[in-house]
């Protein structure tokens, strides 16, 4: 069993698409077909259910997956520890994405590289997208993007997006409840402002003051004091027992989270076990 029929299974088994897996890993689909069946022949065993959407993993294949997961980690590793590759991450995120999937990459990574050095910025998609073009960082998350031509963007999950404020109940009118309120925002130039002003644009409602807050946590309690609505994701509502909040029109609810690095950068063995323990992360995969 080689390291390539590892990935393939593995890519396969998360894309949940045979097509899509050998179009992620550059090889045609016979070839990609070919290794999955390899595997298969190998343990003597179906690890694939086959359907008309794609393919799904059987309870066999699940613990296989989860095997190979761990060795290609270990892979990783030892390429990064014995090829002598820099220790050094240089990474950003978005203030609004939360810190705790990305906490726990981290702290993983530290067990690991007892010289792992770390370069994190923090903002506004703008902001991350500039530093990323600026060579300051490598690789990022950001929701929504710019659409730059000179970054290449990879769509990883989707937030669902809720108002909350004070007072919200299941008989609360959408448009009622939001006319005139100010509006509690990270920063001016935030994505979530611009989503906020569109709905109201949209639905011909008037908005109220702006209010830049700047901390997350903050900005939570002022909305839960009645300073103000704010848009979050429902993920974050939930990790902070926000139990009352108002669901967003449809064009509005859900905003693309991407990974974004710049155009032909490769990515440092460091860079990938990073990216896997932060796919890994339960929270991260359900945003």
């Amino acid at each position: 069993m080689d390291i390539e029929n590892m990935k393939a299974f593995v890519s396969v088994a998360e894309l949940k698409s045979i097509t899509a897996a050998a179009t992620k890993l550059n090889h045609l689909q016979s070839n990609m077909t070919a290794k999955i069946k390899k595997i298969e022949n190998h343990y003597n065993q179906e690890l694939f259910i086959r359907n008309s959407k794609g393919v799904t993993l059987t309870k066999d294949g699940e613990k296989l997956y989860h095997q190979f997961k761990k060795i290609l980690f270990l892979w990783e590793e030892t390429e990064n520890i014995m090829k002598k590759h820099e220790e050094k991450l240089r990474i950003g995120t978005m203030i609004s994405i939360g810190g705790t999937q990305i906490s726990q990459a981290l702290n993983k990574l530290y067990q690991t590289y007892v010289n792992l050095s770390v370069t994190l910025k923090t903002g506004s998609t703008e902001y991350i997208e500039n530093q990323i073009l600026l060579g300051k960082i490598d690789l990022a998350y950001t929701i929504g993007s710019l659409k730059n031509n000179n970054i290449k963007y990879k769509k990883v999950a989707i937030e669902e997006m809720v108002i909350i404020g004070q007072g919200i109940d299941r008989s609360t009118i959408f448009e009622d409840y939001i006319s005139e309120k100010n509006f509690l925002v990270l920063s001016d130039n935030c994505l979530y402002l611009s989503i906020l002003r569109n709905i109201c644009m949209n639905l011909d409602i008037t908005q109220g003051e702006i209010i830049e807050v700047g901390d997350p946590e903050t900005l939570l309690q002022f909305a839960m004091m009645g300073m103000g609505i704010t848009l979050i994701s429902k993920r974050i509502a939930r990790r902070y027992n926000i139990e009352q909040y108002l669901e967003v029109p449809s064009p509005f609810r859900f905003v693309d989270l991407y990974l974004i690095t710049r155009l032909n950068h490769e990515f440092k063995p460091i860079e990938r076990q990073f990216i896997e323990l932060t796919n890994s992360i339960d929270e991260m995969k359900n945003i």
